[in-house]
């Protein structure tokens, strides 16, 4: 059996994860001098690297000193914890990285959670030491308290720290000594990283903790080897998660290097490879020795909290910007989504309407920009939130948040968290800063983040993870603007809008096409207003002097597919094409929209 560490990297979005693991690859010899290589190699779709977040775990391997280090990154963002806990089952300890000037947040605490459970000793990186900042003890010290907060043994308390600045490639055993490498941090992974338990001579138990698909080989479990070993062409018993058993044969067997996938023989306990040949195989299921099958316990996949319906396109301007666009292929890509991302899951509730449910608006908002890139026109309501009855009681989803904002913005937020039933249950003013602890009904969050930005003038920082279901905790008041709506088709005019503009922020340029009952703009009374954007100046032959110099207008409001799923309410619909992202009443015809 060779000498194989696991472990994952975990910690609150934009820590600093990826960045690590590049490192990890670079300075292990991994990458040859002459490779270029991009930064946040990890992240290889195209929206991670836009965003700079990790939205699916990836697994890579690097040899140091003779040893296999196998390494996952995992999302930091909290709608992807589903993700974050199948990937905690596959590892023998982890990487808990915090920003040494933001210290502990609310995804730390839940991953640090979920990793203690398991019974794992982390080893705590203090990342980002070169901020002007920086408090790194003060760090340390509330990792100390998180931890006992959450009744770690004794052994877990003890645990060891490593100081880095990852982007500088630097890590350190005391922040203020003067090594320039990443060896510290390799070393300390080599002793402080138990070895897998298992061996080659036991039967084989393998279980798969991620999905992958290609087209040629159909899907792919990724997956850890317990005990045992396996080989391409070999046949075992794939046990599901239900109990069913099927034999198989391995069609592919995959192994890992860097960013290098490529095909092996065989592989023994503490490897993990990626298995091909099994159709139905799933997030969960086990590989056994086929004449004695000894499959390990299926995995507890958290339920989603959101739902959101995605519908077929049936505005005017239908079918004019996409490519697929019916009720079959929308369904045709939900399903495909589905074989690979088991924290969401979706039911047909209608003709042309799918009810997609899932852990977060960022999570669902991430589907439909990957759909709408690959060509799909659709439409996507308000997100609801999944309410359910335990025992004759309403039960919500509630959450922590956590926000950080300058101390003349906090009364602000304040009184709006408690419009929207968040109860405030920590406080604390530094340097400025004001730092605000709530838990708040899931619904309370929907379409606040806009607000939250304007409210602190982009100074705040505001951060959220699912807590628990709770009883209802009462009505939230709706939207307090309307919308102006379109009263007929055609062009938006200049001397239109100019005219509008006053009434609220308008959403679009002179010239766009419009639809009756598509939204254009924001209405600051609170009520809906039906408005004509395409009427046009009269001309006469009388012309007085600059009046045409006069009409400026704002900017519009431009709206990404995140602040049009936060501006939406329960009437309307976000309209998403491969090239724009509009607005629209459900019922496009006013006197439809008047009979209710």
């Amino acid at each position: 059996m060779r000498d194989i560490r696991n472990i994952a990297v975990i910690a609150h979005v934009d820590h600093g994860k990826t960045t690590l693991v590049d490192q990890l690859l670079k300075q292990s010899g991994t990458f040859s001098a002459h490779q270029n290589v991009d930064e946040r190699v990890m992240d290889s779709n195209a929206i991670e690297k836009e965003r700079g977040i990790t939205i699916l775990s990836k697994n890579t391997a690097i040899d140091y000193e003779g040893v296999r280090i196998n390494i996952i990154d995992t999302p930091g963002h909290a709608d992807f914890g589903g993700e974050v806990e199948r990937v905690l089952k596959m590892v023998d300890s982890v990487l808990l990285l915090v920003d040494a000037q933001e210290g502990v947040m609310p995804q730390t605490k839940f991953v640090v959670k979920k990793a203690l459970s398991l019974g794992h000793r982390p080893i705590v990186v203090v990342n980002k030491i070169d901020k002007p900042a920086a408090e790194p003890e003060r760090v340390v010290d509330e990792v100390f308290d998180l931890f006992a907060q959450m009744d770690a043994t004794e052994e877990q308390l003890d645990f060891p720290v490593i100081y880095a600045a990852a982007r500088d490639g630097l890590a350190r055993y005391d922040a203020t000594d003067g090594n320039m490498d990443f060896k510290p941090l390799y070393d300390t992974i080599l002793k402080e990283v138990p070895k897998p338990l298992g061996a080659d001579e036991n039967g084989l138990q393998l279980q798969v903790f991620t999905l992958d698909y290609d087209n040629f080989i159909g899907k792919i479990g990724i997956a850890r080897i317990f005990n045992g070993t396996i080989s391409h062409g070999e046949t075992v018993m794939l046990c599901k998660a239900d109990g069913e058993k099927l034999k198989g044969r391995v069609s592919k067997l995959i192994g890992f290097k860097g960013m290098e996938r490529f095909d092996i023989k065989t592989a023994g306990a503490g490897d993990i490879v990626a298995v091909a040949g099994f159709e139905t195989i799933d997030v969960g299921d086990s590989l056994c020795d086929p004449n004695n099958p000894m499959p390990l316990d299926p995995m507890h996949i958290e339920e989603p909290t959101l739902s959101v319906t995605f519908s077929v396109n049936d505005s005017p301007l239908a079918g004019t910007e996409g490519k697929f666009v019916t009720s079959n292929k929308i369904d045709e890509r939900l399903k495909a989504e589905m074989n690979t991302n088991i924290a969401m899951s979706y039911e047909q509730i209608g003709e042309g309407k799918f009810k997609v449910n899932g852990r977060g608006e960022l999570q669902i908002t991430i589907l439909a920009e990957n759909m709408r890139r690959e060509g799909f026109e659709f439409c996507i309501g308000r997100p609801e939130v999944i309410i359910k009855e335990e025992n004759g009681v309403k039960m919500e989803p509630f959450e922590k948040c956590m926000i950080n904002v300058p101390d003349e913005s906090a009364g602000a937020v304040i009184e709006q968290m408690g419009k929207r039933r968040g109860i405030i249950q920590d406080m604390k003013s530094e340097r400025g800063l004001t730092f605000l602890e709530f838990s708040i009904p899931t619904r309370g969050l929907l379409g606040f983040r806009r607000e939250f930005t304007t409210m602190t003038r982009g100074e705040g920082i505001l951060a959220s993870a699912f807590d628990k279901y709770a009883p209802y905790g009462g009505d939230i008041n709706k939207r307090e603007v309307g919308s102006m709506i379109s009263a007929c088709d055609g062009a938006a005019m200049t001397f239109s809008l100019f005219n509008l503009q006053e009434r609220g922020p308008i959403f679009i340029e002179p010239q766009t096409e419009v639809y009756e009952g598509m939204i254009v703009g924001e209405h600051l009374k609170g009520s809906d207003l039906i408005v004509n954007v395409i009427k046009n100046k009269q001309l006469t032959n009388m012309r007085a002097s600059g009046t045409d110099e006069a009409m400026r207008l704002t900017p519009p409001r431009v709206m990404s597919l995140e602040d049009a799923l936060d501006y939406v309410g329960q009437d309307e619909y976000v309209e998403i094409t491969p090239t724009k992202v509009r607005l629209r009443k459900k019922k496009l015809k006013e006197h439809e929209r008047k009979r209710g």
